[in-house]
């Protein structure tokens, strides 16, 4: 048997618990901040054992791996691994498939993708700054007429971007974010990042990378804004889908080639850069416009939710693919079934402002079962035998079906199986809404 060590609670967590147990070889170790139920039913099942505990502590979680047996760990969320908790895993001597806090820099530090981007000349950055000055910040938005995205360089759980035409009217609240974030040090970093604001459809596109090659994974395209339509605030993704040939209905083979280049070139300039490998999964937020695929920021870990698209329909072992990446060579393109997915997620009223808490979920486990669709668990805890809500988004829904328009029929289905105090966004992987994406695209002359 081999132990495997998952750090981490949330639905993402939950879809890559289930990938690895599907190797029977596999025990399941987990360390969490709060008791996700569906990771603590694979490790009871697997034989495994489980903690709660502070995920963002190094020592906290190198204690637990401590005598334990672990053969490989893959700490998951972004501020694990802007703690360095893959760090000091790796001098205990434990083998890790996820990125070190230099590596994870890609996403914890805008600023510092960007320069690196820059310095060797991958493609795909939009025209962007660098501040740490208010009025050269405010220049640089009068430069672009107002048309910008204002970004926070730290981390601020996918919510801290804002963008002209959408949370920002115009320049002038631009500028007034711009002056707002280098007071507050949102995120945690002195500067900040303006970029031109591009105009296309965004697509993610996650990747294993064992150093040397990154492998792609089904396009995936998440849906941030909170409600139907795409309005309202950002979100950390109300849910996404993929397609069966593994692209977009908007998008061609080329704009995947074209992103995941500009990935491999990425890793190739951080090894230049630092002499050190990127390991572990790289996820890009890219869109296509008339100019090119451009990048418009780096995760170092899987999605939430697009883990749930790719890994409910991944065929390879993921336990060997991670064992691989750690060792630096991953040996065969993983593959992945040729199936659609539409991932919907259940919210807690309020959310994304103040949610309603400890609120029981009704689950008809008899209806959920007949739907076909995969369940992961995220912001929930159970009580007194009752799953409850926290307060961020609670139960992912994932159907998967030979066309998108099928495996949103399942999702939308195990939804109303579901209730209590959540809601959801029921328009995401419809025909209406695929069109619109499409519409769009010629309308910008991308298509």
């Amino acid at each position: 048997m081999k132990n495997f060590l998952l750090v981490g609670n949330g639905a993402r967590e939950h879809a890559i618990a289930e990938a690895i147990c599907r190797n029977a070889d596999v025990r399941l170790f987990a360390f969490m901040s709060a008791n996700n139920p569906g990771i603590s039913g694979l490790v009871r099942k697997s034989g495994g054992e489980l903690a709660i505990g502070d995920i963002h502590s190094p020592q906290q979680v190198e204690a637990f791996a401590e005598g334990r047996g672990i053969s490989l760990a893959f700490p998951s969320p972004d501020a694990v691994l802007a703690a360095g908790v893959t760090d000091a895993l790796l001098i205990a001597g434990v083998p890790c498939a996820a990125p070190t806090r230099e590596a994870a820099r890609l996403e914890w530090d805008k600023a510092y993708c960007r320069e690196l981007l820059r310095d060797f000349r991958v493609p795909g950055s939009p025209k962007f700054g660098i501040f740490d000055n208010e009025a050269e910040a405010h220049s640089f938005i009068g430069s672009c007429s107002g048309q910008v995205a204002v970004k926070p360089s730290g981390l601020t759980g996918g919510k801290g971007v804002k963008v002209t035409g959408f949370q920002l009217n115009d320049g002038v609240e631009a500028k007034q974010y711009a002056s707002e974030l280098l007071s507050s040090r949102l995120g945690g970093n002195v500067s900040i990042v303006i970029e031109e604001k591009l105009d296309g459809e965004e697509f993610s596109l996650q990747a294993f990378s064992d150093g040397s090659k990154v492998h792609g994974m089904p396009l995936v395209q998440d849906h941030k804004r909170a409600y139907e339509g795409d309005i309202g605030a950002n979100t950390g993704g109300m849910g996404s889908y993929s397609d069966a040939n593994h692209l977009l209905p908007f998008l061609k083979a080329a704009h995947k080639d074209d992103a995941l280049a500009i990935m491999q070139k990425t890793i190739e300039a951080f090894r230049k850069k630092t002499g050190k490998p990127f390991v572990g999964v790289l996820y890009g937020g890219f869109m296509a416009t008339k100019e090119g695929v451009k990048l418009i920021e780096y995760n170092a870990r899987f999605g939430d939710p697009e883990a749930m698209n790719v890994l409910c329909i991944l065929k390879s072992d993921l336990y060997s693919i991670f064992e691989q990446m750690a060792a630096h060579k991953i040996k065969k393109a993983p593959e992945f079934e040729k199936k659609a997915t539409v991932c919907k997620y259940l919210v807690p009223e309020g959310y994304p402002g103040k949610s309603i808490t400890d609120q029981p979920l009704s689950i008809d486990n008899a209806a959920l079962e007949k739907t076909g669709a995969r369940v992961f668990y995220a912001s929930v805890h159970e009580k007194e035998g009752a799953i409850c809500t926290q307060s961020s988004r609670s139960i992912g829904l994932v159907g998967v079906a030979d066309t998108i328009g099928a495996a949103e029929r399942i999702a939308e289905s195990a939804c109303g199986a579901i209730t209590g105090k959540v809601w959801h966004r029921r328009d995401i992987g419809t025909p209406g809404l695929l069109k619109r994406r499409t519409a769009h695209m010629k309308e910008i002359g991308t298509a």
